[in-house]
Order: C-alpha cells, then sequence, then structure tokens
C-alpha cells in the first residue's frame, strides 16, 4: 500500500501570489521526483468548474449563506474526486486555497458564524481536508500592490464578486485571515518580497513534513 501523499494549502487574499507559489512548488517537486497534482479551488472538477462559474458572476443576487453552500458543494466534489484519490496514492496535492477562504470571505467579510463554517465543511468533505499537512497564509497589507497584481491578471475590467467589494470588505477579509492564523497557530509569510523569495521560505518550511 502506498504511503499516503502530502496536502499542501497556500491561502491568502487575492492578488497575494497562492496561484505563483503553488506553481513554482510543483515545479520544484517535480524535479525531486515527487508526484504531485496542482489545484486552484473552487474549480478543478467539471461540476466545480460549474459551480465556480455561478460563484464569480457578481450579478446573481445571493447572501453569504448561499455563498457558503455554492463553495461546500464544489469542494466536495474535488475532494471526492481529486484530493483523496491523489493523497491515496501517495501523491502531493498543491492547493491554491481551501476552507480558510471561506472562513475569510463568508465568515469575516459576510458575517457568518465561522463554526457554522467549519461544522458544514467538516460534514460535507473529511478530518483530512480541514488538516492539510502544511498550511500557510500570504499577506499583503498594501492595497495598491494587490490592485496592480489583479490587474495584471487581466481581470479589472472583469472582475469577479468579491474582488468588485469596496475597501471595507476586503479589510474585513484580510484581518479575518490574519486572525483565524492566529488563533489556529498558522504561519503567516509577507507576500511582499520577490515571488522566489517566497517560494524560498515555504520551501524551507515544506522540508520539516517531507
Amino acid at each position: 500500500m502506498a504511503e499516503r501523499g502530502k496536502y499542501i494549502v497556500i491561502e491568502g487574499h487575492d492578488g497575494t501570489g497562492k496561484s505563483t507559489q503553488v506553481e513554482m512548488l510543483h515545479k520544484r517537486l517535480s524535479k525531486e521526483g515527487v508526484e504531485a497534482v496542482e489545484i486552484h479551488e473552487p474549480a478543478g472538477v467539471a461540476i466545480a468548474d460549474e459551480l465556480r462559474k455561478i460563484i464569480k458572476n457578481g450579478e446573481l443576487d445571493r447572501d453569504g449563506e448561499t455563498n457558503l453552500l455554492l463553495f461546500t458543494a464544489a469542494r466536495r466534489e474535488l475532494f471526492r474526486q481529486v484530493i483523496a484519490p491523489t493523497l491515496g496514492r501517495g501523491a502531493w496535492v498543491l492547493a491554491a486555497r481551501n476552507w480558510r477562504s471561506t472562513a475569510a470571505y463568508q465568515g469575516y467579510g459576510e458575517g457568518l458564524d465561522i463554526d457554522e463554517i467549519e461544522t458544514i465543511t467538516r460534514q460535507y468533505t473529511d478530518e483530512a481536508y480541514l488538516n492539510p499537512d502544511f498550511e500557510c497564509f500570504l499577506s499583503l497589507q498594501s492595497k495598491q500592490e494587490r490592485t496592480k497584481r489583479i490587474a495584471k491578471r487581466g481581470e479589472l475590467e472583469n472582475p469577479d464578486t468579491f474582488e468588485s467589494r469596496d475597501d471595507d470588505f476586503q479589510a474585513k477579509v484580510e484581518n479575518g485571515y490574519l486572525d483565524i492564523a492566529e488563533k489556529d497557530g498558522l504561519l503567516v509569510i509577507d507576500a511582499s518580497p520577490s515571488p522566489e523569495e517566497i517560494h524560498e521560505e515555504i520551501w524551507k518550511q515544506i522540508q520539516e513534513i517531507k
């Protein structure tokens, strides 16, 4: 029976460089002969991709509870179809985001109860999903820098539901991430240095679980 793979999660606000770090980590692990799969929540399987289109459509009226249920449905299928079988065959899963995003955005940003978010996530996913082998938050305090990075992705003319919200909402989300990290003892990494510097910090931490 293959040894279980490692589940790595890189979290943080929009524009902090999560996807970049997942890609860099994937390349480095591949060079070392470690099989890994990248996922970028809430997408990754057909049904989750369709739910993501709904989630990203800011013209569809809904509340925070509905957002929680949409994200949880996508997350359940992503765990069932990709994360669990990948870990089961001994490969690594490298994720940009997991349920902590919903805690930050729907909990702190939209005012939902954090315990409710965790309870629903636990009910429809798995303990392995809620407890990665390694998890860190990328934090970027500068609104201007975040906006500039998002602009490089070409998304400002068509912002999603959450990127387009006001500064007060964005501040709640960022502070929510920091509060979650403090309460749960999670690593926070400054996202203002170069991607290469951030990668080296993450890589150093990864060595402890390899």
